[in-house]
């Protein structure tokens, strides 16, 4: 027992050095963990390997005991017994809270948000107060079902949110990605006037290509705010239709919000900066309505 005594008085660092090392021991072996354990594997246990083990068992109590108080012995893992040939020993798993925080870390790298507020990563649909006759019911059932559809089909169409300022346009889209990106799923969310506008530095930099592809295969987009932009020939044509092409041809998800409805967005899509050409514009929001079928977002605005 000597050496056993030796390593406790080690392992219990500032504890009291003045209790028997074997009444350590007893306490550890109260412990239901502990007990758990050795009901657990009381086939390939000796008394032995249990008493090889008192070290190791009073350690894990400890170790234990600490981390229910805040102290643990590596940050972000708790102990757990085990098994080791003929002695029972100890390893460190991460902790429900570790796990919980690396699981949306995983999530939030899903989720590419371009020119957006990180604040959007918090969206959810558990804070969206749903009252008999709000006009948003559409929007958040299509919004709140669309993640299940998606496991059940990798091309499930998506939708045209289109509403007035601060109807929750946005939020709803959010807290779709964030259920959708927490499944697993890669999800870009794109502000279209502010993409539109740094075309010029992508152009300088050599990028423009590369983001078209990105934005084309991306497996699910969102464009929100489309309509606000201002778009040349170029843009509209050799940058938006690319893309939207893009993923009608390989039916990907594709969602959009936006402040007009279709129809206006159509006029919209016929004035640029250069001319006015109506036939490219019916061309490009057809593909718009392909991917995404309308569904009006009614309601006050909230940002007041």
């Amino acid at each position: 027992m000597e050496h056993i005594s030796k390593v406790l008085q080690s392992v219990i660092n500032k504890h009291d050095r003045t209790i028997d090392p074997q009444q350590l021991f007893q306490t550890a072996m109260k412990d239901p963990e502990v007990q758990a354990f050795l009901r657990g594997h009381r086939q390939d246990l000796t008394p032995e390997i249990i008493q090889r083990s008192q070290a190791n068992l009073y350690a894990f109590y400890v170790q234990k005991r600490d981390l229910a108080r805040g102290h643990a012995i590596i940050a972000g893992y708790e102990p757990h017994l085990f098994l080791n040939g003929s002695v029972i020993d100890l390893t460190y798993r991460p902790t429900p809270e570790l796990r919980q925080a690396q699981a949306k870390q995983a999530q939030n790298r899903r989720l590419h948000l371009i020119d957006l507020p990180e604040s959007l990563r918090q969206a959810d649909f558990s804070s969206l107060d749903v009252q008999a006759g709000d006009g948003r019911y559409d929007a958040i059932a299509a919004a709140a079902s669309f993640p299940e559809k998606f496991k059940q089909n990798a091309h499930a169409r998506g939708f045209y949110l289109s509403g007035d300022f601060g109807v929750g346009k946005t939020f709803i889209l959010a807290a779709m990605a964030n259920r959708l990106t927490a499944q697993g799923a890669q999800v870009v969310f794109l502000h279209v006037p502010t993409f539109i506008a740094s075309l010029g530095s992508k152009i300088k930099a050599g990028t423009v290509n590369a983001e078209i592809r990105r934005l084309s295969t991306a497996q699910i987009l969102i464009f929100d705010d489309i309509g606000a932009e201002s778009l040349s020939q170029w843009s509209r044509d050799d940058v938006l239709g690319v893309i939207l092409q893009s993923r009608m041809d390989n039916q990907r998800p594709t969602f959009f919000s936006s402040n007009f409805d279709q129809a206006t967005l159509g006029k919209h899509f016929a004035e640029t900066k250069d001319s006015i050409d109506p036939v490219k514009a019916k061309r490009l929001l057809e593909r718009v309505r392909m991917l995404a079928p309308e569904i009006v977002v009614a309601g006050p605005n909230r940002r007041q």
